[in-house]
């Protein structure tokens, strides 16, 4: 597994040469990819920060995928229509993972016409990725306070979410698994191993606020791991090593305490929670 920083997870704004610092400097493994700066750089260049990189002991983890798959067709259209392009900057620099999350409610399309809507554009999305060297991770959220917030409840579980990826059928097309979402959606260790390394693209790593019920957890107010210890991190950690997981971890708090801090005592904050994680792992 690889400690890997995520300057936009915690508020941190930064750009692909600060993060690179930033990840250098707090002892972080992996950063994550900015394909927009990326397909900017001439092949000299390239090479100039993939050497920085290895002289600091940095790999890229998993980027973003820029297509908006939630809205109308035609935004759907225009985002499908510029992803080769970014996906040839990421292949191009090395980057072998991406991954995106799945709004688990909607208003108008019941789950059955969300399903199908989501398997149809996420498969020219996947096929795409896929063309460019791109394993593609999809990530669950798992709190009832939002699944259950609009008319129609969806895919907010890892069985539905492998479904999805059944009905995409593209090779590459995994999980993106994070602790607060496994946790949230009242996942256990059985749940966990029923993947293998191949079916996770990316890991995010948070624990939650004390004092709530798992069902009264919302969103968008976590804390860093370890900070509470309400989320076993142990047993998703060590799980996850026993499959022989490689890829990436990164830290997805939304937390506004860290959010204020200055940059640097924000990634010094992560970094130090994360450690005191992987310190968990047997």
């Amino acid at each position: 597994m690889k400690l890997d920083l995520s300057c936009g997870r915690i508020g941190v704004k930064a750009n692909q040469k600060q993060a690179i610092d930033y990840a250098s400097r707090f002892g972080f493994e992996a950063v994550v990819p900015d394909a927009g700066y990326l397909g900017k750089l001439t092949e000299r260049q390239l090479a100039d920060l993939k050497s920085e990189m290895q002289s600091k002991n940095l790999v890229f983890s998993a980027a973003g995928m820029p297509v908006d798959f939630r809205k109308d067709e035609a935004t759907f259209k225009k985002g499908i229509a510029a992803l080769p392009a970014s996906s040839a900057a990421l292949q191009r620099a090395g980057v072998t993972r991406t991954g995106t999350w799945l709004m688990p409610t909607h208003n108008e399309l019941t789950y059955n016409a969300n399903f199908k809507q989501h398997a149809r554009r996420l498969k020219q999305i996947s096929q795409i990725l896929a063309d460019h060297g791109l394993r593609f991770g999809l990530e669950y959220v798992g709190p009832k306070t939002l699944w259950s917030s609009k008319k129609y409840p969806y895919i907010h579980s890892m069985p539905e979410t492998k479904e999805l990826i059944a009905e995409i059928d593209v090779k590459g097309v995994g999980l993106v698994m994070d602790s607060w979402h496994w946790y949230t959606a009242h996942e256990t260790k059985e749940d966990l191993l029923t993947l293998t390394n191949a079916d996770i693209v990316a890991v995010d790593l948070n624990d939650a606020p004390a004092g709530l019920a798992v069902d009264e957890q919302i969103d968008q107010k976590r804390e860093l791991p370890m900070a509470t210890g309400v989320i076993d991190l142990a047993t998703f950690l060590n799980t996850l090593n026993q499959l022989g997981y490689d890829g990436p971890v990164r830290a997805e708090p939304f937390n506004a305490a860290l959010r204020k801090l200055p940059a640097d005592q924000a990634v010094s904050a992560t970094a130090a929670a994360m450690k005191k994680a992987f310190a968990l792992i047997n």
